[in-house]
């Protein structure tokens, strides 16, 4: 059985990793509007406008790169947020909403990652998505289609690009700020209702 003290120091170090997640959260949002005023979703323009946020625009190479770090860092969070829960025996049914919108969190920064494979239009992201689409496509009975969604039914183009785009751009990043709000009130709330049920068993052991 862990002691007070060091169940206190895993529930201090959870509720700073989800502050730190739903930062990282945040951060990957800004910087991802940041990059979307000078990003061309087209399978002509996306390598050369990324080139070109790279090279030409002011700090755009720090930007793309902040954005890089924070996508990969809420990956990485999230696991490490999962570890920290475990070892400090969260399990039971009032911590469910922390274990979900965590899970959750990961496969949607998971999500994110995957969707950013082709948007540089690059050789190895080009090929790395024609194998995976070729590994989903042998998915039974849903396989082909959630090819043709991803794809735009007509093979990798720009109608490729432009649904990861979308899926990238708007509808991950808002579901990944959501779960990691809700992950940090959750565990928030939870921590303040420990702390008051601790506070009471100490009052009837006293009285």
């Amino acid at each position: 059985m862990i002691d007070v003290s060091w169940e206190f120091r895993l529930r201090r170090l959870a509720t700073i990793l989800s502050v730190a997640i739903l930062t990282l959260a945040l951060m990957a949002a800004i910087t991802g509007g940041l990059l979307a005023f000078y990003y061309q979703p087209s399978a002509g323009g996306a390598y050369n406008s990324l080139e070109t946020i790279t090279n030409e625009v002011p700090f755009g190479w720090l930007i793309r790169s902040v954005h890089n770090i924070a996508g990969n860092g809420l990956v990485g969070l999230g696991l490490i947020q999962i570890v920290v829960m475990f070892l400090g025996e969260k399990f039971r049914r009032s911590w469910i909403a922390g274990w979900i919108s965590n899970i959750l969190l990961v496969l949607t920064a998971i999500g994110l990652g995957w969707t950013a494979m082709l948007l540089d239009w690059s050789q190895e992201g080009f090929w790395r998505f024609r194998i995976e689409v070729a590994t989903i496509e042998a998915i039974p009975l849903i396989g082909s289609q959630l090819v043709a969604i991803l794809t735009g039914g007509s093979g990798v183009s720009t109608v490729t690009v432009q649904h990861l785009y979308a899926l990238h751009s708007y509808a991950l990043p808002l579901g990944a700020i959501a779960l990691a709000t809700v992950h940090l009130i959750s565990l928030l709330m939870l921590q303040q209702q420990e702390r008051r049920e601790k506070q009471n068993e100490l009052l009837e052991a006293n009285s």
